[in-house]
Protein backbone atom coordinates (compact mmCIF):
# COMPACT_ATOMS: atom_id res chain seq x y z
CA UNK A 1 0.00 0.00 0.00
CA UNK A 2 1.54 3.24 -0.92
CA UNK A 3 0.62 5.04 2.58
CA UNK A 4 2.98 2.52 4.10
CA UNK A 5 5.51 3.23 6.05
CA UNK A 6 3.09 6.23 7.35
CA UNK A 7 6.10 9.07 6.73
CA UNK A 8 3.28 10.95 5.09
CA UNK A 9 -0.19 10.89 5.11
CA UNK A 10 -2.24 9.09 2.11
CA UNK A 11 -4.19 10.77 -0.25
CA UNK A 12 -7.01 8.33 -1.07
CA UNK A 13 -10.05 9.77 -0.40
CA UNK A 14 -12.30 6.93 1.75
CA UNK A 15 -15.69 5.27 0.62
CA UNK A 16 -17.47 7.55 3.00
CA UNK A 17 -15.76 10.58 1.50
CA UNK A 18 -18.62 9.97 -1.75
CA UNK A 19 -22.04 11.97 -0.31
CA UNK A 20 -23.88 10.49 -3.86
CA UNK A 21 -23.51 7.15 -2.36
CA UNK A 22 -25.35 6.09 0.63
CA UNK A 23 -28.45 3.95 1.66
CA UNK A 24 -28.21 0.63 4.03
CA UNK A 25 -25.04 0.21 3.70
CA UNK A 26 -24.02 3.58 4.94
CA UNK A 27 -26.39 3.59 7.65
CA UNK A 28 -24.86 -0.33 9.14
CA UNK A 29 -21.50 1.81 8.81
CA UNK A 30 -22.25 4.08 11.01
CA UNK A 31 -23.83 1.44 13.59
CA UNK A 32 -20.24 -0.55 13.59
CA UNK A 33 -18.08 2.65 13.76
CA UNK A 34 -19.78 2.24 17.14
CA UNK A 35 -18.31 -0.92 18.20
CA UNK A 36 -14.77 0.77 16.78
CA UNK A 37 -15.55 3.95 18.63
CA UNK A 38 -15.51 2.24 21.91
CA UNK A 39 -12.96 -0.41 21.45
CA UNK A 40 -10.62 2.50 20.27
CA UNK A 41 -11.68 5.04 22.95
CA UNK A 42 -12.49 7.62 20.64
CA UNK A 43 -14.93 9.73 22.91
CA UNK A 44 -11.90 10.43 25.10
CA UNK A 45 -9.51 13.38 23.59
CA UNK A 46 -13.35 14.79 23.59
CA UNK A 47 -13.78 14.75 26.84
CA UNK A 48 -10.37 15.64 27.85
CA UNK A 49 -10.43 18.74 25.24
CA UNK A 50 -14.21 19.71 26.38
CA UNK A 51 -13.15 19.57 30.04
CA UNK A 52 -10.30 21.94 29.64
CA UNK A 53 -12.03 24.29 27.78
CA UNK A 54 -14.52 24.45 30.46
CA UNK A 55 -12.52 24.99 33.56
CA UNK A 56 -10.58 27.81 31.55
CA UNK A 57 -13.64 29.19 30.62
CA UNK A 58 -14.30 29.39 34.70
CA UNK A 59 -16.59 26.39 35.19
CA UNK A 60 -19.67 27.61 33.52
CA UNK A 61 -23.30 26.09 35.06
CA UNK A 62 -24.66 25.93 31.18
CA UNK A 63 -22.54 24.78 28.16
CA UNK A 64 -23.92 24.09 24.79
CA UNK A 65 -21.58 21.63 22.65
CA UNK A 66 -21.76 21.56 18.90
CA UNK A 67 -20.75 17.89 17.51
CA UNK A 68 -20.04 18.50 13.87
CA UNK A 69 -19.38 15.82 11.39
CA UNK A 70 -21.36 13.53 14.52
CA UNK A 71 -21.26 10.18 12.48
CA UNK A 72 -24.02 8.26 14.31
CA UNK A 73 -23.23 10.25 17.98
CA UNK A 74 -21.84 8.00 19.77
CA UNK A 75 -18.85 9.37 21.56
CA UNK A 76 -21.70 12.11 22.97
CA UNK A 77 -22.46 9.30 25.23
CA UNK A 78 -19.37 10.39 27.41
CA UNK A 79 -20.09 14.05 27.43
CA UNK A 80 -23.36 13.75 28.81
CA UNK A 81 -21.68 11.63 31.70
CA UNK A 82 -19.30 13.78 31.83
CA UNK A 83 -22.04 16.80 32.12
CA UNK A 84 -24.01 14.96 34.58
CA UNK A 85 -20.30 14.37 37.22
CA UNK A 86 -19.45 17.62 36.98
CA UNK A 87 -23.24 18.77 37.36
CA UNK A 88 -22.84 20.61 33.92
CA UNK A 89 -26.39 21.45 32.49
CA UNK A 90 -25.14 20.80 28.75
CA UNK A 91 -26.94 20.97 25.55
CA UNK A 92 -25.70 19.03 22.65
CA UNK A 93 -26.20 19.79 18.73
CA UNK A 94 -25.18 16.87 16.59
CA UNK A 95 -24.75 17.45 12.89
CA UNK A 96 -23.61 15.82 9.85
CA UNK A 97 -23.90 16.61 6.19
CA UNK A 98 -25.27 13.72 5.18
CA UNK A 99 -29.11 11.83 5.90
CA UNK A 100 -27.76 8.67 6.86
CA UNK A 101 -25.71 10.25 9.93
CA UNK A 102 -28.29 12.25 11.38
CA UNK A 103 -30.83 9.54 10.76
CA UNK A 104 -29.14 7.42 13.10
CA UNK A 105 -27.80 9.68 15.44
CA UNK A 106 -31.54 10.74 15.89
CA UNK A 107 -32.33 6.87 16.98
CA UNK A 108 -29.51 6.67 19.06
CA UNK A 109 -30.69 9.63 21.21
CA UNK A 110 -34.41 9.52 20.69
CA UNK A 111 -34.99 9.36 23.93
CA UNK A 112 -32.13 11.98 25.02
CA UNK A 113 -33.87 15.63 25.77
CA UNK A 114 -30.09 17.20 26.07
CA UNK A 115 -29.83 16.31 22.22
CA UNK A 116 -30.54 17.75 19.05
CA UNK A 117 -29.35 16.62 15.60
CA UNK A 118 -29.16 18.96 12.47
CA UNK A 119 -27.82 18.90 9.12
CA UNK A 120 -24.97 21.19 8.48
CA UNK A 121 -22.18 22.08 6.21
CA UNK A 122 -19.12 22.10 8.41
CA UNK A 123 -17.85 24.88 6.35
CA UNK A 124 -21.18 26.85 6.62
CA UNK A 125 -21.64 27.38 10.02
CA UNK A 126 -22.57 30.10 11.80
CA UNK A 127 -20.90 32.38 13.78
CA UNK A 128 -20.50 31.81 17.55
CA UNK A 129 -23.25 28.73 17.02
CA UNK A 130 -21.85 27.00 20.58
CA UNK A 131 -20.24 27.36 23.57
CA UNK A 132 -17.60 24.73 22.12
CA UNK A 133 -17.93 23.07 18.67
CA UNK A 134 -16.38 19.34 18.36
CA UNK A 135 -15.23 17.15 15.70
CA UNK A 136 -13.88 13.86 16.36
CA UNK A 137 -12.69 11.65 14.09
CA UNK A 138 -13.36 14.03 11.11
CA UNK A 139 -10.14 16.35 10.45
CA UNK A 140 -8.47 13.30 8.39
CA UNK A 141 -10.71 13.53 5.67
CA UNK A 142 -8.86 16.33 4.71
CA UNK A 143 -6.14 17.99 2.92
CA UNK A 144 -3.70 20.00 4.64
CA UNK A 145 -5.57 23.11 2.92
CA UNK A 146 -9.13 22.45 3.81
CA UNK A 147 -8.10 20.97 7.08
CA UNK A 148 -6.79 24.39 7.99
CA UNK A 149 -10.27 25.99 6.61
CA UNK A 150 -12.31 23.10 8.53
CA UNK A 151 -10.37 24.09 12.25
CA UNK A 152 -10.54 28.08 11.35
CA UNK A 153 -14.48 27.33 10.55
CA UNK A 154 -15.18 25.31 14.02
CA UNK A 155 -13.26 27.90 16.11
CA UNK A 156 -15.15 30.81 14.75
CA UNK A 157 -18.46 28.86 15.16
CA UNK A 158 -17.21 28.40 19.10
CA UNK A 159 -17.57 31.34 21.77
CA UNK A 160 -15.78 29.63 24.14
CA UNK A 161 -13.38 27.20 22.00
CA UNK A 162 -13.18 24.18 19.59
CA UNK A 163 -12.05 20.11 20.28
CA UNK A 164 -10.85 17.96 17.52
CA UNK A 165 -10.12 14.62 18.09
CA UNK A 166 -8.27 12.49 15.81
CA UNK A 167 -5.72 9.77 14.92
CA UNK A 168 -2.15 9.14 15.39
CA UNK A 169 -0.34 7.89 12.12
CA UNK A 170 1.07 4.82 13.40
CA UNK A 171 1.53 1.63 11.92
CA UNK A 172 0.76 -0.44 15.10
CA UNK A 173 -2.77 2.03 14.84
CA UNK A 174 -3.38 0.65 11.52
CA UNK A 175 -2.52 -3.12 11.97
CA UNK A 176 -5.00 -2.99 15.22
CA UNK A 177 -7.63 -1.28 13.14
CA UNK A 178 -6.93 -3.02 10.21
CA UNK A 179 -7.54 -6.65 12.50
CA UNK A 180 -10.77 -5.43 14.54
CA UNK A 181 -12.37 -4.15 11.09
CA UNK A 182 -12.10 -7.48 9.68
CA UNK A 183 -13.46 -9.32 13.08
CA UNK A 184 -15.68 -7.00 13.48
CA UNK A 185 -17.53 -6.33 10.45
CA UNK A 186 -18.41 -6.94 7.39
CA UNK A 187 -19.57 -3.64 6.02
CA UNK A 188 -16.69 -2.48 2.95
CA UNK A 189 -17.16 0.84 4.45
CA UNK A 190 -15.50 -0.23 7.88
CA UNK A 191 -13.35 -2.64 6.25
CA UNK A 192 -11.77 -0.06 3.21
CA UNK A 193 -12.41 2.87 5.43
CA UNK A 194 -10.88 1.82 9.07
CA UNK A 195 -7.43 1.42 8.07
CA UNK A 196 -7.17 4.04 5.29
CA UNK A 197 -8.22 6.51 7.94
CA UNK A 198 -5.34 5.75 10.19
CA UNK A 199 -3.20 6.30 6.97
CA UNK A 200 -4.88 9.75 6.77
CA UNK A 201 -3.90 11.03 10.43
CA UNK A 202 -1.33 12.85 11.69
CA UNK A 203 1.69 12.58 13.63
CA UNK A 204 2.75 16.34 16.08
CA UNK A 205 4.71 17.65 12.87
CA UNK A 206 1.31 17.62 10.55
CA UNK A 207 -0.60 19.68 13.52
CA UNK A 208 2.05 22.21 13.73
CA UNK A 209 2.32 23.15 9.90
CA UNK A 210 -1.54 23.29 10.74
CA UNK A 211 -1.14 25.51 13.91
CA UNK A 212 1.54 28.12 11.91
CA UNK A 213 -0.94 27.79 8.70
CA UNK A 214 -4.00 28.92 10.61
CA UNK A 215 -2.25 31.48 12.52
CA UNK A 216 -1.29 32.78 9.15
CA UNK A 217 -5.10 32.95 7.73
CA UNK A 218 -6.09 34.46 11.66
CA UNK A 219 -3.11 35.53 14.04
CA UNK A 220 -5.36 35.33 16.92
CA UNK A 221 -6.35 31.59 16.95
CA UNK A 222 -4.09 29.50 18.87
CA UNK A 223 -3.73 25.54 18.67
CA UNK A 224 -2.80 23.59 20.63
CA UNK A 225 -2.11 19.74 20.44
CA UNK A 226 -1.40 16.44 23.34
CA UNK A 227 -1.46 12.99 22.62
CA UNK A 228 -3.83 11.14 24.37
CA UNK A 229 -3.99 6.77 24.88
CA UNK A 230 -4.63 4.22 22.01
CA UNK A 231 -3.16 6.47 19.49
CA UNK A 232 -5.52 9.36 19.69
CA UNK A 233 -4.41 13.22 19.38
CA UNK A 234 -6.69 16.01 21.10
CA UNK A 235 -6.59 19.89 19.69
CA UNK A 236 -8.06 22.70 21.42
CA UNK A 237 -8.74 25.68 19.45
CA UNK A 238 -9.05 28.71 20.92
CA UNK A 239 -9.54 32.76 19.29
CA UNK A 240 -8.49 35.54 21.11
CA UNK A 241 -11.57 37.88 21.17
CA UNK A 242 -14.35 35.25 21.16
CA UNK A 243 -16.00 37.04 23.90
CA UNK A 244 -19.40 35.91 25.07
CA UNK A 245 -20.26 34.25 28.33
CA UNK A 246 -20.57 30.41 27.63
CA UNK A 247 -23.76 29.42 28.61
CA UNK A 248 -25.70 31.15 25.90
CA UNK A 249 -28.19 29.27 23.48
CA UNK A 250 -28.56 29.93 20.06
Amino acid sequence: MSYIPFRQRATEPELMDDYASGGDALREAHRHLHRLNRLFAASGPIVYGVDRLWRDAGRPHRLSVLDIGCGQGDVNGALLRWAEREGVVLRLTLADITEEACAEARALFRDEPRVTVERLDLFELPHQYADITVASQVLHHFDEEQAVQAVAAMTRSARVGCVIGDIHRHPVAWAAVWLAARLLSRNRYIRHDGPLSVAKGFRAADWRRIRDRLQAVDPHMRLEHSWRPLFRYCCRVTRAGNGGESGHTR
